[in-house]
């Protein structure tokens, strides 16, 4: 497992993989079932593991969070990268910055929290957590007056921060503003593709970012893989070939929930059962969701074997 500082080069060497958290009916962790995704995704060359979102960690308790972190030791492999998130709060944060510095984790990511919160305030709480914690951190970016670029210039600077996830959805990813000034304040290769396959090409080729997560890669390790090979080819023909396959299942990501869809894709799947979601979240509900996802997920892992 990965415990040395975060390098640029660490970022680009798998597509960083955002799984779901499986847990057994009580809602405690199901194990062996987040062993069974480990296995599959490791077999398509993913070997970055970022638990954040989709994982529900939003949801976590404090309580939780060691036992969580035990269980992320345990299932990592050589070669693994284990990145766990802490907050969103900034109390819970550094509550859980606490318990972190007692792992061999190289850094967390930091939930963002959409309200109540200030710019600036977001800034002083990130720099304090990464001090809590004793090593840099990972920033999530996912909405427009969470953080101002050059806060974040200057945190990346001062080494609390070794990366950001950038997430913030565009109607056209070619054309993003706070991703140009972002870009002025932060070198590119720091700046990771933070919203799957979709814009993943776009930010290749307009803005130069290097590195990307997918929470699709849970389904189709090999392909999209394949597409992180391709744009470090230079070969823009195959990864856009590759994105299509990708396009019914992040589709029905955007109808229904992005989370609660892929959570229980998986499941549909074959691959591993994921079981519920924690509340305040809650599995997909309705024949017509439930019926196209599992038609977009059967058919994504269907060509992934192909591949």
């Amino acid at each position: 497992m990965k415990t040395d500082p975060v390098t640029v080069d660490d970022l680009r060497r798998s597509v960083i993989s955002v799984p779901p958290l499986a847990r057994n009916n009580d809602l405690s962790f199901a194990e062996r079932e987040n062993e069974r995704l480990l296995a599959h995704m490791r077999a398509g060359n993913v070997t970055t593991f970022m638990y954040g979102g989709n994982a529900n960690l939003y949801h976590m308790g404090v309580s939780e969070f060691r036992p969580f972190l035990d269980m992320l030791a345990r299932l990592a492999v050589d070669g693994d990268w284990m990145i766990p998130s802490i907050g969103a709060d900034y109390g819970k944060a550094m509550d859980q910055a606490e318990i972190a510095r007692d792992f061999p984790f190289p850094t967390v990511m930091v939930l963002p929290q959409r309200f109540p919160v200030a710019p600036a305030g977001v800034a002083t709480g990130l720099r304090r957590i990464a001090e809590r914690y004793g090593r840099p951190i990972i920033a999530y970016v996912k909405d427009e007056g969470y953080i101002e670029p050059a806060d974040l210039g200057r945190l990346v600077a001062d080494g609390a921060v070794c990366a950001i996830k950038y997430a913030i959805v565009r109607d056209d990813p070619a054309k993003d503003a706070f991703l140009d000034a972002l870009l002025q304040n932060v070198d590119a290769a720091r700046v990771i593709s933070g919203i799957g396959e979709r814009p993943v090409i776009d930010h290749w080729k307009h803005f130069g970012l290097r590195a990307f997560t997918s929470g699709s890669v849970c389904v189709a390790p090999r392909l999209s893989n394949a597409i992180r090979v391709a744009l470090a080819n230079g070969d823009m023909v195959e990864a856009e070939k590759l994105r299509a396959l990708f396009i019914p299942l992040e589709d029905a990501r955007d109808r229904y929930s992005p989370m609660r869809v892929l959570h229980d894709a998986l499941g549909l799947a074959g691959i591993a059962q994921m079981g519920p979601m924690l509340p305040m979240s809650a599995n997909l509900t309705g024949e017509v969701a439930i019926d196209e996802v599992a038609k977009a997920a059967r058919g994504l892992l269907e060509a992934n074997r192909d591949a």
